[in-house]
């Protein structure tokens, strides 16, 4: 199955390595096979906005990816996916995380799973927002943004409650689960919701942990425990705290990683859980 990774922190923050630890993932396992060798993508926001680099080739070969992992500008959230095609061809359209606009924010998606004839699901119609590619993912995205799009399209401009967000997405979870496995991230670019089901585990039986999750705190400044994982800290000030939330289908580091329950929509924003 594909593999998700999910990124909030406090402070703006590099990234490389967890990135480079999800796509090494993507390498060859045995002659020319490989474990997720069908596309890479990773959305990094700043503010409302977003910047999305994907390619519809196995990461672990990208040079593109070689980049990111130097280069990759601090962010406070950010999303990322490698993809195990199922459904759909190898190309750009058909490559997470997914994106479109609403009420003036940017949204972002990337899906785990299988939503098996969700095109004929009358609960998970979309009728607004099409789907470029061919995948159920992108399908299951533009069902929540038909969710969404009432109480985020209103005249006024204001935004939807934090409590009516997290209903409709939590509502869409319930819906998505009846078709087969969904773990799913999903960011408004304010928050950061987080879906955990079920994914194929090594024992070759599909069931959960479908997402871990794992908390790092420590002064801005003294950052060689996080260092020692490639998340560095742009801050310099020892006296600012620094909170960072990493949400992954398997663990990437030798450290206590919690699986996260069957069932649950965790929410996050700057490194914190919200609506606990």
């Amino acid at each position: 199955m594909c593999e998700l990774l999910a990124i909030s922190s406090q402070l703006p923050t590099h990234t490389g390595f967890s990135l480079k630890k999800l796509t090494s993932h993507s390498q060859r396992v045995s002659g020319n096979k490989m474990s997720n060798p069908d596309g890479w993508g990773v959305a990094y926001y700043e503010g409302s906005d977003v910047t999305i680099l994907r390619e519809p080739q196995a990461a672990n070969e990208s040079k593109l990816v070689q980049f990111i992992e130097k280069n990759i500008p601090p962010t406070q959230l950010l999303i990322s996916h490698i993809r195990k095609a199922t459904k759909g061809e190898l190309a750009l359209k058909n490559t997470h995380p997914f994106s479109r606009e609403l009420g003036g924010c940017m949204h972002v998606f990337a899906h785990n799973g299988h939503s098996k004839h969700i095109q004929k699901n009358m609960m998970l119609q979309s009728e607004h927002f099409l789907p470029i590619g061919d995948t159920d993912s992108e399908y299951a995205f533009c069902s929540l943004l038909e969710k969404l799009a009432l109480p985020w399209g209103n005249k006024q401009g204001e935004k939807p409650s934090l409590d009516e967000r997290f209903k409709i997405v939590s509502k869409f979870a319930e819906q998505l689960i009846r078709l087969g496995p969904a773990n799913f991230l999903y960011s408004d670019s304010n928050f950061l919701f987080v879906h955990a089901d079920k994914r194929l585990q090594n024992d070759g039986f599909i069931k959960p942990p479908g997402l871990y999750l794992l908390t790092r705190e420590c002064n801005a400044g003294i950052h060689h425990g996080l260092r020692k994982h490639g998340l560095n800290m742009t801050g310099q000030d020892t006296e600012l705290k620094q909170k960072i939330t990493i949400i992954a289908s398997v663990p990437l580091t030798d450290e206590e990683w919690h699986p996260i329950p069957q069932g649950e929509v965790l929410v996050f924003s700057k490194g914190k859980r919200i609506l606990i």
